[in-house]
C-alpha cells in the first residue's frame, strides 16, 4: 500500500561523502557529531571516509543529529547498502485518512481567513474558501491542476499584478526557496525556483510603501482585492517527528490579517 522512496542522489559515491557533506553543510565538526550521537571522532571519519561500514543503527543516529530531512535519511540508508527505512504514503492511501481530514477540518476551520495545505515543491493539496477569494483574475492556465503556490504567487498572470509590495514579497518568497534547497538539495525545487526567479517584475512594479503607516510586526503580503488593500502575516505549520516522507513535506500556510481593516473586511464577506 505504501511506496518506498527512490535517492535523491548518487549512491556509487557510498554513504561517507554524503555524510560529510550534510556534515559540513550543518558546520558541525566530526568531534562535535560524536558526542551527540555517542560515538568517536575517528569512527565518525573512519565512516566518512569509508574505511567503516556504518550500521543502519548509526546512519540513522548521525542522520538525527545533522537534522538531515526524511527523505534524505532514506537516500543515506541506500547508499550504505540498507533498505529505506521511511516510507512515502500517497496522501490518497486510507492510511492518511485521518491526517488529511483532520488538515481539511483545520483550514476550514481558519475561515473567512485564507489557509492552504502544500509539498515540498509548493503543490496545493488543500485550500479553503479565503484562499479561493483571493484567486479572484488569476489567468485560467494557473488554475489548472496541479495548482503550484509559488506560480499562482509570482506570475505576472497570477496574483503577482495585485500585490502592492511585490518587490519585498517577491524577495521573501525566493529567500525562503534558497533556503530549502540548501537544506533538502531538491532538483524538482531548484526548477521551480530557476522558473518562478525569471519571471519577469515590471519596471513600476509597487515598493509596498502603504498608504499610511502601519507598525507591522512582520514582512505582511499587501494584496489589492476589490480596490481595498489587504494585509495578511504568513505562517507555516509542519509535522513534528515525521515518520512517513509525505507526511514530514507537508506544510500548511495560513495568512493572518496583519491590520483591524482587513479582519473586518473579510468578517463582512462572511456575514
Amino acid at each position: 500500500m505504501t511506496a518506498l522512496i527512490a535517492p535523491t542522489a548518487p549512491t556509487a559515491q557510498g554513504v561517507g561523502p554524503l555524510l560529510r557533506a550534510w556534515r559540513e553543510r550543518r558546520r558541525v565538526s566530526q568531534l562535535e557529531l560524536a558526542l551527540r550521537a555517542d560515538s568517536s571522532a575517528r569512527h565518525v571519519s573512519f565512516i566518512e571516509t569509508g574505511r567503516s561500514r556504518p550500521s543502519e543503527e548509526m546512519v540513522l543516529r548521525l542522520a538525527e543529529h545533522l537534522d538531515v530531512p526524511v527523505r534524505e535519511r532514506n537516500a543515506l540508508l541506500l547508499a550504505a547498502g540498507y533498505a529505506p527505512h521511511y516510507p512515502e504514503t500517497p496522501l490518497d492511501d486510507p492510511a492518511l485518512d485521518a491526517l488529511r481530514e483532520g488538515m481539511e477540518r483545520l483550514i476550514r476551520g481558519y475561515e473567512p481567513y485564507p489557509a492552504l495545505v502544500v509539498d515540498a515543491t509548493y503543490q496545493v493539496l488543500a485550500a479553503n474558501r479565503g484562499i479561493l477569494m483571493l484567486m479572484d483574475g488569476v489567468a485560467e492556465h494557473l488554475l489548472e491542476p496541479p495548482l503550484n503556490a509559488m506560480r499562482l504567487t509570482l506570475h505576472p498572470e497570477g496574483l503577482a499584478p495585485r500585490i502592492r509590495n511585490l518587490r519585498e514579497w517577491r524577495g521573501h518568497l525566493l529567500e525562503q526557496m534558497e533556503r530549502q534547497i540548501a537544506l533538502h538539495r531538491s532538483e524538482p525545487l531548484r526548477a521551480l525556483y530557476e522558473e518562478v526567479a525569471a519571471y519577469p517584475v515590471p519596471d513600476n512594479a509597487p515598493g509596498g510603501e502603504p498608504a499610511e503607516p502601519v507598525p507591522y510586526f512582520a514582512l505582511p503580503m499587501q494584496i489589492e482585492h476589490e480596490g481595498r488593500t489587504l494585509s495578511f502575516i504568513s505562517s507555516i505549520s509542519t509535522f513534528n517527528t515525521p515518520m512517513d516522507v509525505t507526511v514530514a513535506e507537508l506544510a500548511i500556510e495560513t495568512l493572518l490579517p496583519a491590520d483591524p481593516a482587513t479582519v473586518k473586511y473579510l468578517h463582512t464577506l462572511v456575514s
